[in-house]
């Protein structure tokens, strides 16, 4: 039976806004996600702030023995699919080259039913990150199933993140939002490229006390110590 994304992303909205709660929300994702024909999906969520030790989530349908090895082999810092999600939203298809870094990781995986596989991950404006990976045992993904199904895969990494976020953000720290001018916003760009407070003024065609006083304003306002550590909150916040 061929694939129907309009009708299958009517049925998948209709059941999110249905859902009451993560879990109900989870569940209805595992559906979807069975529906492009695998077994198993994770989502996970994480807070831009603290850079120290960010809050995050995580969600998923794996079997309870991988889930404890995962856990107990601390595998989230070395898992390359996590990896590439920070740094990119390009999707990631599972290959042997994926994991040659971490042979042991990717073996482990194997041997708990997990070879197939692909993840992408997703930003909003707050600077808040969610990764949803697809997997299943067998039957390898060829690049027709990606040209046919690839797009509402994507679609549903979106939808998985707003939707997520709308439940899972009210148990995260929460921060009042911040607001820069557009003046704050241009000396903090300004002096993330290196450039010096003078500079910056020359650049600007203001005086150093002005760039100063811009300055000191997005520091107060993001609570932070020192202009280094406001450009790279605001950074993360997605302020610049």
């Amino acid at each position: 039976m061929s694939f129907n994304t309009v009708e299958w992303q009517e049925a998948c909205l209709q059941s999110f806004l249905s859902a009451k709660t993560e879990q109900d929300f989870f569940a209805q994702l595992v559906k979807a996600v069975k529906q492009l024909g695998f077994d198993h999906c994770a989502y996970g969520m994480r807070m831009p702030l603290p850079l120290s030790n960010p809050k995050t989530f995580l969600l998923n349908n794996y079997a309870g023995d991988w889930q404890d090895r995962y856990v107990a082999e601390n595998y989230l810092m070395i898992d390359p699919t996590v990896a590439h999600g920070m740094k990119t939203t390009t999707p990631l298809v599972w290959t042997d080259n994926v994991f040659d870094e971490c042979r042991h990781f990717w073996e482990d995986a194997n041997a708990h039913g997990l070879k197939v596989g692909w993840a992408q991950s997703s930003y909003d404006a707050k600077g808040i990150g969610g990764l949803l990976t697809l997997a299943r045992d067998d039957d390898q993904m060829t690049e027709s199933e990606l040209r046919h199904k690839g797009s509402a895969m994507s679609w549903l990494v979106q939808v998985a993140h707003q939707g997520m976020t709308r439940f899972l953000s009210a148990k995260m720290p929460n921060e009042e939002p911040v607001v820069l001018t557009l003046r704050e916003i241009e000396v903090l760009r300004w002096t993330a490229d290196g450039k010096t407070s003078s500079e910056v003024g020359q650049i600007m065609n203001i005086s150093e006390r002005t760039v100063n006083f811009h300055v000191n304003n997005a520091i107060e306002k993001l609570n932070t110590t020192n202009k280094t550590a406001a450009v790279i909150k605001a950074a993360m916040l997605r302020l610049l």
